[in-house]
């Protein structure tokens, strides 16, 4: 009982650390985007210049944010709002086929944890083996065509299950790819529109 307790009083402090580093990081990358608003205009930047060194730091930015499994390096809010302040100058189909290139390529990590982990720490004999192989070979392009739409799930959990199931690689890394363009190409769209809606 009291070692239960224990956990709990661990666990809640835990929890609010998460949510505070969470809104730090939100109000942050909404800092960033508003400096960098504020930079480009008060020192009357010209843009033109600068595209190919754009273009290049959201694919590196993407790529470093993707390469970690499950804890990403970089967080997603960080290189998000840096996304929407880039589409806000230059082609927004640009920026987001430039990330989602970046950030697939950097999901191979999980796909090769998962790979390497079959002989580590995954065997036949683990329950539910069979049947999560089973599941992802036969619907492994959509689920990991769904897992990178979607902004919650982390990717490389459909990466690892790929890599599980001996799916090739390629099989991976197109609806991966396919997932996360149409995702960053919403969030370039509608992301920085909706940082134009705050009211500072």
């Amino acid at each position: 009982m009291k070692i239960n307790n224990a956990i709990k009083k661990l666990k809640q402090p835990r929890w609010l650390r998460i949510v505070l580093y969470t809104i730090l990081l939100i109000g942050l990358s909404i800092g960033f985007f508003y400096l960098m608003q504020f930079l480009i205009s008060y020192l009357d930047i010209s843009l033109d210049e600068f595209a190919g060194a754009a273009y290049s730091f959201i694919f590196v930015i993407t790529l470093i944010g993707n390469i970690g499994i499950i804890i990403p390096i970089i967080p997603a809010p960080l290189y998000l709002s840096i996304m929407a302040t880039v589409a806000l100058q230059y082609n927004p189909i640009l920026v987001a086929l430039t990330a989602s290139i970046g950030g697939t390529l950097g999901e191979i990590s999980g796909y090769y944890a998962g790979y390497l982990g079959k002989k580590i720490i995954f065997n036949e004999t683990t329950p539910g083996y069979d049947r999560l192989t089973g599941w992802m070979k036969r619907h492994g392009p959509l689920a990991i065509f769904l897992i990178s739409l979607q902004p919650i799930i982390p990717v490389d959990i459909a990466g690892i299950l790929s890599g599980i199931s001996r799916i090739p690689l390629w099989k991976f890394l197109l609806p991966c790819w396919a997932g996360k363009f149409l995702k960053y190409l919403i969030w370039c769209y509608f992301g920085s529109s909706l940082l134009n809606l705050l009211p500072f």
